[in-house]
C-alpha cells in the first residue's frame, strides 16, 4: 500500500491531473447527480444527451494540463461551462470551473492582470447571453456568482504567494547556509594553515645563518619538515571533512597537545613559557578544540609580529570552565603581536558560541589575548 502511495506521488503531475478530470466526469454522468450541479440564469433543465457528454468533456478533461496549460485549461473550462448553462443540462461538471480559476492563479506566470480582466469581460458577455434566453437570475444573482469566483482566484493567488514567500524563505536559508560553511571553513583553513606556514617561515629564515653549525642546522631543516607534515596531517584532515564521502571522524585538536603546540614554536625561536593550573576536565567539549585555536592564533601572532619577543603562556582548568591566557612582550623592532584581526575575531566568535569571553588587545607594552570557555559544551 506504502508502495503504491509512493509511486502515485512521484507519477507525472499530468497523469494525477488526468485522473482528478475523469473522476469528475464519472461523477457528472450519474443519474442520481442529473439536474444537481451550478444553476446560472434559472434556466429550464434539458435532459441528458449526447451533447452533455460532450460539454462535460469539454469541462472537465482540460484539468489534466491545469498547472502545464492555465490559460488554456480555463478558456476551454468556461466555455464548456457556459454551454452547460446556456442549454440548461446543469451538471455537476460546472465544478471544474473553480478549479480550473484555482489553478490558473497559482501557475500563471504572465499576463495574470489581462487574464483578469478578460474573464470579467467574458463573464459580462455570458451574463446577458443568459439574460437574452430568458434568464430571471437578475443582477444580485450576477453579481453573487461573480464574486464567489473571484473569492476562487484570490485562493489561488494567495496559494501562489504562500508558495513564493516559501521558495524565497528557502534561497535565503540556503544562502546564509553557503555563507557561514565558508567561513567555517576560511577560519579553519586560516587556522591551520597560518601558524603552520609562519613556522615554517621563520624556521627557514633562521637556518641562513647556521651554515657554520651544521648540528643546528639539521635541527633546524628537521623543525621544518616536521612543521611541514603537520600542516599537510591537518588539512588533510580538513579535506576529509569537507568530503560528504570521507566516511572518517574529523580530528579535533585537544588541550593534551597544548604543550606540543608550545614546543612547536619554541623550535621556530620564540621564547614561550607554558604554565598550566589545576586538573584537566575528563569531559571538555568543544572547549579544547577552542582553547587549542586561542593559543595557536596567538603564538603564530607573537611568532610573525613580535618574534623574539618573551611570551608566557597560562591555561587553568576549572570546574566548569577553561581559561587561557596568552601574554607577548612586544619587543624592540616588533610590530602588534595581534596581527591583521581576521585570526582574533574567528576566535571571538568561537568562544561567543560556547558562551565564553574573549579579549584581545594592547596592555602594560605587550599584547594579552585572554579566554574563558564554559567546559562540556558542543558547537
Amino acid at each position: 500500500m506504502i508502495d503504491i502511495r509512493e509511486r502515485w506521488r512521484q507519477s507525472d503531475v499530468m497523469v494525477r491531473d488526468l485522473a482528478l478530470a475523469i473522476v469528475l466526469v464519472l461523477i457528472s454522468v450519474l443519474p442520481a447527480l442529473r439536474g444537481h450541479g451550478t444553476q446560472v440564469g434559472n434556466l429550464p433543465s434539458r435532459p441528458m444527451d449526447a451533447l452533455a457528454l460532450g460539454v462535460i468533456a469539454l469541462e472537465c478533461l482540460p484539468l489534466a494540463v491545469r498547472r502545464r496549460w492555465p490559460i488554456v485549461t480555463l478558456v476551454l473550462t468556461a466555455g464548456g461551462f457556459a454551454i452547460d448553462q446556456l442549454v440548461g443540462f446543469h451538471t455537476v461538471a460546472g465544478s471544474a470551473l473553480p478549479i480550473a480559476l484555482v489553478s490558473t492563479a497559482v501557475h500563471l506566470a504572465q499576463y495574470r492582470r489581462t487574464t483578469m480582466v478578460g474573464a470579467s469581460v467574458a463573464y459580462v458577455g455570458f451574463a446577458f447571453a443568459l439574460d437574452s434566453r430568458g434568464s430571471t437570475e437578475g443582477v444580485a444573482g450576477y453579481i453573487t456568482f461573480y464574486l464567489a469566483l473571484v473569492v476562487a482566484w484570490g485562493i489561488g493567488s494567495w496559494v501562489r504567494l504562500t508558495r513564493a514567500a516559501e521558495v524565497e524563505r528557502r534561497q535565503h536559508i540556503a544562502e546564509t547556509t553557503r555563507s557561514t560553511e565558508r567561513s567555517l571553513i576560511a577560519r579553519d583553513l586560516h587556522d591551520i594553515v597560518t601558524h603552520h606556514v609562519t613556522a615554517m617561515v621563520v624556521q627557514a629564515e633562521a637556518a641562513r645563518y647556521l651554515t657554520a653549525a651544521p648540528e643546528r642546522l639539521d635541527d633546524s631543516l628537521n623543525a621544518i619538515t616536521d612543521t611541514g607534515r603537520r600542516a599537510i596531517s591537518d588539512l588533510r584532515h580538513l579535506l576529509d571533512v569537507l568530503n560528504p564521502d570521507h566516511g572518517t571522524e574529523p580530528r579535533t585538536p585537544s588541550v593534551g597537545e597544548l604543550a606540543a603546540l608550545v614546543e612547536q614554536t619554541r623550535q621556530a625561536g620564540q621564547p614561550v613559557e607554558f604554565t598550566e593550573e589545576g586538573e584537566p576536565m575528563a569531559v571538555a567539549g568543544s572547549a579544547e578544540v577552542t582553547a587549542y585555536r586561542v593559543m595557536q592564533e596567538a603564538l603564530t601572532n607573537a611568532l610573525k609580529h613580535a618574534r623574539g619577543s618573551r611570551t608566557t603562556v597560562l591555561v587553568r582548568y576549572g570546574e566548569r570552565e577553561l581559561s587561557v591566557e596568552i601574554r607577548t612582550s612586544a619587543g624592540v623592532g616588533s610590530t602588534s603581536p595581534g596581527g591583521s584581526g581576521r585570526g582574533l575575531t574567528g576566535l571571538r566568535e568561537r568562544v561567543e558560541v560556547l558562551g565564553g569571553e574573549f579579549t584581545a588587545g594592547a596592555r602594560d607594552g605587550g599584547f594579552v589575548v585572554q579566554a574563558r570557555i564554559p567546559a562540556g559544551g558542543t558547537a
